[in-house]
Order: C-alpha cells, then sequence, then structure tokens
C-alpha cells in the first residue's frame, strides 16, 4: 500500500471543495447534481486533490441548506488512488466548505 494512502486511511485529515471559478455552496450543490465532488486533503505535502465521483445513496446531505449557507454534508464517493481500490469519506461545513475526511481501502 502507498504511503498516501495508508495515511489517508488512518484517522480524520482536513480537507476542503476545490471548485472553480469560485468555491461556493451553489457551484458544490451543482457538483453534487452531476455526481461528482473535487476534493483536496490540505494535510499532505503540497496537499492532495482528489475528484470523487459520489455514490448518492451513501451521501447525506439532509442538514444543508445551501442558499443560506448552513449545514453540513456528508459526502462519499468510490475511485482509485495509487491503484488501490478506496472509498472517501468526506464531512464538509456549507459555511466554510472546509471539513474533513479519511479514506476507506476496498478489497482489490
Amino acid at each position: 500500500m502507498s504511503e498516501l494512502v495508508s495515511m489517508l486511511s488512518n484517522g480524520e485529515h482536513p480537507l476542503e471543495v476545490s471548485l472553480r471559478p469560485e468555491t461556493t455552496p451553489a457551484a458544490l450543490q451543482n457538483c453534487i447534481a452531476k455526481g461528482y465532488v473535487h476534493l483536496k486533503f490540505t494535510g499532505t505535502r503540497g496537499g492532495t486533490s482528489l475528484y470523487v465521483p459520489l455514490d448518492s445513496a451513501l451521501c447525506d446531505l439532509e442538514s444543508a441548506d445551501f442558499e443560506s449557507r448552513q449545514g453540513s454534508i456528508k459526502l462519499v464517493g468510490t475511485l482509485v488512488l495509487d491503484y488501490i481500490p478506496v472509498r472517501c469519506h468526506a464531512t464538509v461545513s456549507l459555511a466554510t466548505m472546509a471539513g474533513s475526511g479519511h479514506l476507506e481501502v476496498l478489497p482489490a
């Protein structure tokens, strides 16, 4: 297992939503509707940006108010990082567009 995957799969790590041109709740909501989100784990050397295809059945958007920028959301998606299948779990505050997350290593 790679050092990066090992590190991100142990404990919670700081992350932020990475959107262009602006990181706003409305832009995040649009990405969620399209089924993906860009997240950046900020605690790694230089940061680790991931494109996360979302699993809508595992995500929790119930406590979110995107218009007033209140609440938090839980995002879950599966991807491959360093040739290792992982599931990304992230909790993001709409007020700050940041939060924490971790990777879950999946069987190959």
